[in-house]
């Protein structure tokens, strides 16, 4: 388990590297929100977190998001954080998902738009959400297809069905690129991204799609250079994880 300095260290050396890879994209460090993945790291470590500044926390679980907001908003309600969702919803657990999240990043189907949507006018809030896109190919990861021309037509239709619902705000694109060593081989997932977020505000004006999460531990400051406005960052900020975590984020 980090120690608060351990964290501290961290924060800040990301903090700096952020600062310099928003200067080379020409803007402003505020331009991009630092989410804090918080997945198998203990209270005390996201509790350390949020005591070095970070105000926006990330889980992959819904339970786990729900369980923390829970174990947590007591100690932190005069300055809460956003809590994000940022992995991926089974539809059974969507009503967890509607409790616990301030965002979800990981809209990956029609679908589940219309039971979220269900979900939070019941719950009496509008939820504001990212659509999850694949484009880079990889069958491993989720989102709606995106990675060839006639994916993303398909895909842009499916998007446009958004505009249907009343409980959901559309506030922009996330993706996940490969899991690779060399940070410059993730740069294209970003560009296509990017991409996709020009078409959706010409052509579906329903949202501004202002957001794009894209970029995580291994490639963030490529990420920020091509145009992210949220990086999901754990391990850069509580160190590896043990032999027995084998998760990459």
């Amino acid at each position: 388990m980090a120690s608060y300095s351990q964290i501290r260290a961290h924060v800040a050396e990301v903090q700096e590297r952020l600062a310099a890879a928003c200067a080379r994209s020409g803007r402003p460090r505020e331009a991009v929100t630092l989410v804090a993945v918080t997945k198998m790291r203990s209270l005390d470590e996201v509790r350390a977190a949020y005591a070095c500044g970070l105000r926006d926390l990330g889980e992959n679980r819904s339970e786990d998001l729900l369980a923390r907001r829970r174990a947590l908003d007591d100690e932190w309600a005069v300055d809460p954080p956003r809590w994000h969702m940022i992995g991926h919803i089974q539809s059974r657990k969507a009503a967890d998902v509607v409790a616990g999240a301030d965002v979800v990043h990981s809209l990956d189907s029609f679908r589940l738009a219309e039971r979220l949507d269900r979900l939070a006018g019941q719950a009496g809030r509008v939820l504001p959400v990212l659509v999850e896109l694949n484009v880079s190919g990889e069958v491993t990861k989720n989102g709606l297809l995106a990675w060839t021309d006639e994916l993303l037509a398909e895909t842009l239709a499916v998007m446009g069905r958004l505009a249907t619902l009343r409980y959901l705000s559309v506030l922009g694109l996330m993706t996940m690129a490969p899991n690779v060593t060399d940070p410059e081989l993730a740069r294209s997932v970003f560009v296509r991204l990017r991409m996709v977020q020009a078409l959706a505000r010409e052509r579906l004006p329903f949202a501004s799609w202002g957001e794009l999460s894209m970029g995580m531990t291994n490639d963030y400051e490529v990420a920020v250079e091509e145009g992210a406005t949220m990086v999901r960052i754990g391990r850069a900020i509580f160190g590896e994880y043990g032999e027995e975590r084998t998760e990459q984020i």
